[in-house]
């Protein structure tokens, strides 16, 4: 009697245990902060993911599924070395959770050590090692805002069949830039260029923000993207 008591009190341990564990989508973000972008821009940027965060739509998406939570990390990349998580993983299963995130991107300083090269394809690496992290999570999604093109490290394209071996989904925010003398043709060339050498995965997209004014309205549409789409899918 004793030891199915003790199996019992065990099975329901285990059970609570992956309850807990529970995660229906890793999601890290990457964000730009290579030398074209300034300390006007850097706030913009973050800002932006705070206000769309923030928004009924996006808290209306997070919470949609309570007994599986997205779980959620903020990291910023330029050089290839400089790498930094500003929201580390953060499990969203209340609005204080959610909030706590908003407080942390607004209140973050931008640091001033790091490179001004943009090294893509080691910011990507990164985030899918981060995304590994979590790999009780169904779904592991990583996405990267950028405003340029890779210049340093390895280029992005070589990479995706080790993502793709990883399970991870790659989206991307282009940012398109705002002081060049015909911004259609750049945004067209930007988009081209993260379609065809970043995003990677099922059902991968890119999103292009017309300018840094423009990013938390893009932000938004990206993340609803993301988070309505595995709602239903994992019903």
């Amino acid at each position: 009697m004793k030891r199915a008591a003790l199996a019992l009190l065990l099975a329901c341990t285990a059970s609570s245990a992956i309850a807990q564990e529970t995660c229906r989508q890793a999601l890290a973000l990457g964000l730009d902060v290579s030398g074209s972008v300034d300390a006007r821009e850097y706030r913009q940027q973050l800002e932006g993911l705070a206000t769309a965060l923030g928004s009924p739509a996006v808290r209306a998406a997070l919470f949609e599924s309570p007994e599986a939570p997205v779980e959620f990390l903020v990291y910023e990349w330029s050089g290839p070395r400089d790498q930094l998580t500003l929201v580390p993983w953060t499990r969203i299963a209340k609005p204080t959770d959610l909030d706590r995130v908003i407080e942390q991107l607004t209140t973050t300083e931008r640091r001033t050590e790091a490179t001004p090269g943009t090294a893509l394809g080691v910011a990507v690496l990164h985030g899918a090692s981060l995304l590994a992290q979590r790999a009780h999570c169904w779904k592991a999604t990583l996405d990267i805002s950028g405003d340029g093109k890779s210049n340093l490290g390895p280029r992005p394209r070589t990479l995706k069949p080790r993502l793709s071996a990883q399970g991870v989904t790659v989206n991307a925010l282009v940012i398109a830039p705002a002081d060049q003398g015909n911004p259609k043709e750049s945004t067209v060339d930007l988009s081209s260029y993260f379609s065809a050498e970043v995003i990677v995965g099922p059902d991968a997209f890119v999103e292009v923000s017309a300018g840094f004014a423009d990013y938390a309205a893009t932000m938004e549409r990206k993340l609803l993207r993301e988070l309505e789409g595995l709602v239903l899918s994992s019903r």
